[in-house]
């Protein structure tokens, strides 16, 4: 699993849709609404595809992709949009890892979050 990475969700400014990993689906309703929302505000504003992808160390990552030849994808936009987002709601972001860790990577809680430091 360590090359391995598992969506948690995305959504995509193309088709206009929004995923949300079943997977995942214990987790509280709010914490769900607050990703899409977040998903769905960084495509409107930048364009492209954003996921939010574990790594096989629990890591959350923000992935951005684009079509080759779209001009209309604000690249600086998109790092500033995502530094914005790990700023903004970094305590989301950690308390996902520690999430994953524990109920998907199967850690002690406490080691688990020794992880993030």
């Amino acid at each position: 699993m360590k090359d391995e990475k598992i969506v948690l969700c995305g959504a995509n400014a193309y088709n206009q849709k929004y995923y949300f990993n079943d997977e995942f689906d214990s987790l509280p309703e709010s914490v769900k609404k607050e990703l899409q929302i977040m998903c769905v505000w960084f495509v409107q504003e930048v364009g492209g595809v954003l996921a939010l992808e574990f790594d096989g160390d629990g890591n959350l990552e923000l992935r951005t992709e684009a079509h080759e030849y779209d001009g209309s994808i604000d690249e600086i936009g998109s790092y500033l949009k995502i530094k914005q987002i790990r700023e903004e709601r970094r305590e989301l972001l950690e308390s996902l890892e520690l999430y994953f860790r524990v109920f998907y990577l199967g850690l002690d809680p406490d080691d688990a979050g020794k992880e993030q430091d």
